[in-house]
């Protein structure tokens, strides 16, 4: 009997362990569905939503200081940088970080959402599904259909359908592949004509400096 009794306790409990053991390799592989993607979906907009403040920021603290003036930021990225997160927490393909500038009611500033670089995106603002993030600067400028602007090696413009709109819209703005992103984004902002006289508005990426350059010129907006 006692045998058989330890035998009956170890299947029991090696049974307990299997599950335990099975529960936590579903729940941190990121598979659909579990509460690992809910997760991961919520760390990857507080980035993004950081990423949007802190462009904003800058931006403001340039627009603040006048003509000439230049600052820079700098935004720690862990889960923006990696493909299969953003893949995973929102349901894309070839991902990229879309970050535009733009008006949000009577208020401007910075976009950025995650989107499919090879077709067109759905997108929502608010609601349960939102994807789109939006942060306030004192910089008054609808950067949302100008082609001229971005400067980025990757592509400029992409494809988006918004809350559900049956329609897409061409709407141009950084492409950012994650992988080239670096754990320490910088963020430089300059005021022109000032540190470069003939430089005209321009946002750019600079992979092999990890940092976004923004030109803001507010006498010819």
């Amino acid at each position: 009997m006692r045998r058989g009794q330890i035998s009956l306790e170890f299947i029991i409990i090696f049974g307990l362990f299997t599950i335990l053991l099975l529960y936590s390799i579903r729940n941190t592989s990121f598979s659909e569905g579990t509460p690992s993607v809910e997760t991961l979906k919520i760390q990857t907009a507080l980035e993004e939503k950081n990423l949007a403040n802190t462009i904003s920021n800058t931006i403001s603290q340039v627009y603040a200081q006048g003509p000439g003036s230049k600052a820079t930021s700098y935004v720690k990225l862990v889960y923006l940088r990696n493909p299969s997160y953003l893949e995973r927490a929102w349901s894309v393909t070839d991902p990229g970080i879309f970050i535009t500038y733009g008006p949000y009611g009577s208020d401007y500033g910075v976009y950025i959402t995650i989107i499919n670089r090879t077709g067109t995106t759905n997108a929502a603002l608010s609601g349960d599904n939102k994807s789109v993030f939006w942060s306030r600067s004192l910089y008054a400028v609808n950067l949302l259909g100008n082609s001229t602007v971005w400067n980025s090696t990757f592509g400029n413009s992409t494809q988006i359908k918004l809350d559900g709109s049956s329609t897409s819209t061409t709407v141009y703005g950084l492409v950012i592949p994650p992988e080239t992103l670096p754990s320490y984004l910088k963020i430089v902002v300059e005021w022109t004509p000032g540190w470069n006289p003939h430089q005209d508005e321009m946002w750019t990426y600079n992979e092999t400096a990890g940092e976004i350059h923004i030109y803001i010129n507010p006498g010819e907006s």
